[in-house]
C-alpha cells in the first residue's frame, strides 16, 4: 500500500494492483525484486534442461525438467498426486493445530509460573533433544500405519518452535507498560490481556510460521517410516520403480505445499497484528 496527495487532498491508498496500473515503471523499479524471481527461475530451469541434453544424462539419475512436468501433469491429470496431496495436507494441519494449542498454553505457563518453568522446561528441552525420526517407529507401532501417527509425529516437531517463541514473547515486556497496568490496580488476567498477550503476538505468530513447515516435516517422516497413503509414502513408491522424473515432481509439491502455508500464516499474521510489521518481527 502506498499514499498519494494531490495538492492537498487528502491523502489516497492505492493497492499494489492499481499502483502498478498507475505508473508501472516506479512500481516495478520500487521492488526489483518482482522481476528477478520468476527471471531466476526461468534461467535455473533452461540451465538444467541444457545440461540434461548437452551431457546426457540417463533420466533415472537426473530427468531434465520437461520430463518432470510431463510427470508432474500426468499425476494431477489421473488424480494420483491430488489424493496424496490431500492425506499430508490433512496430517500437517491437524498436527499443527494441536502443536499450537499445546505450545500457546505451555508456554504461558511457564512464562508466568516459575515454579512450573523450572518443574517442566528440563522435560521439554531433553523430549526436543530427541530427534524425532528416531521415536517414529515407536510411534508407528504403538499408534498404528493410519494417519493417526502422522499426526502426533507432526505435532511433536511443530511444538517446539511455538513453546519458546511464547515463552521469549510474553517474558519480552516494556516494563513501563506493566508499571502503568500497576497504577490502574489491573488484575493479573487484565495484564496479560491487554499487555503481555498482545505483546507477545509478533513472537507467537514467528514460531507459527516455523512450526507451519516444520509440521510438513513431520508428516513426511511419519510417512517415510510407515504409511499406506501421502506424498511420503509416493516418494518411496517412485523410489522403489526408480521413477525420479515423478520423486521430483512430489518434491515441486511438497515445495508448494510449505510455501502456500507460510503465506497463508503471513496473511493471517497481517490480520490479527496489523499494528506490527512483518518484516521487523522477530523470533526466538
Amino acid at each position: 500500500m502506498s499514499v498519494v496527495e494531490d495538492d492537498g487532498a487528502p491523502a489516497e491508498q492505492l493497492s499494489a494492483l492499481e499502483e502498478f496500473r498507475r505508473a508501472p515503471g516506479a512500481f516495478i523499479r520500487q521492488r526489483p525484486h518482482l522481476p528477478l524471481v520468476p527471471l531466476v527461475l526461468v534461467v535455473f530451469v533452461l540451465a538444467w534442461e541444457g545440461v540434461v541434453w548437452a551431457w546426457r544424462i540417463p533420466e533415472f539419475l537426473v530427468p531434465a525438467p520437461s520430463a518432470i512436468g510431463r510427470a508432474l501433469v500426468a499425476g494431477l491429470t489421473s488424480r494420483l498426486y491430488l489424493d496424496h496431496f490431500g492425506v499430508t495436507l490433512y496430517e500437517s494441519l491437524l498436527g499443527f493445530l494441536i502443536a499450537a494449542a499445546a505450545g500457546i498454553a505451555c508456554g504461558t505457563l511457564i512464562a508466568q509460573f516459575r515454579v512450573v518453568e523450572q518443574t517442566l522446561y528440563p522435560y521439554l528441552v531433553a523430549l526436543q533433544t530427541l530427534p524425532k525420526i528416531a521415536i517414529a517407529p515407536l510411534l508407528i507401532v504403538w499408534l498404528g500405519f493410519g494417519i493417526t501417527s502422522k499426526v502426533v509425529i507432526a505435532a511433536l516437531v511443530a511444538f517446539f518452535p511455538i513453546l519458546v517463541n511464547v515463552i521469549v514473547g510474553l517474558k519480552t515486556v516494556d516494563a513501563s507498560k506493566l508499571d502503568l497496568m500497576r497504577s490502574l490496580d489491573a488484575s493479573r488476567w487484565q495484564t496479560f490481556r491487554y499487555v503481555t498477550f498482545p505483546n507477545a503476538l509478533p513472537f507467537v505468530f514467528a514460531g507459527l510460521d516455523i512450526a507451519i513447515v516444520f509440521s510438513v516435516l513431520g508428516a513426511i517422516v511419519g510417512e517415510f517410516v510407515g504409511s499406506q497413503r501421502g506424498l511420503g509414502n509416493l516418494i518411496l513408491q517412485f523410489h522403489t520403480s526408480l521413477d525420479i522424473a515423478g520423486m521430483f515432481a512430489v518434491l515441486l509439491l511438497l515445495a508448494a505445499l510449505g510455501v502456500g502455508l507460510h503465506l497463508a500464516i503471513q496473511a493471517i499474521q497481517r490480520r490479527v497484528i496489523f499494528w506490527a510489521q512483518a518484516d521487523h518481527i522477530v523470533g526466538a
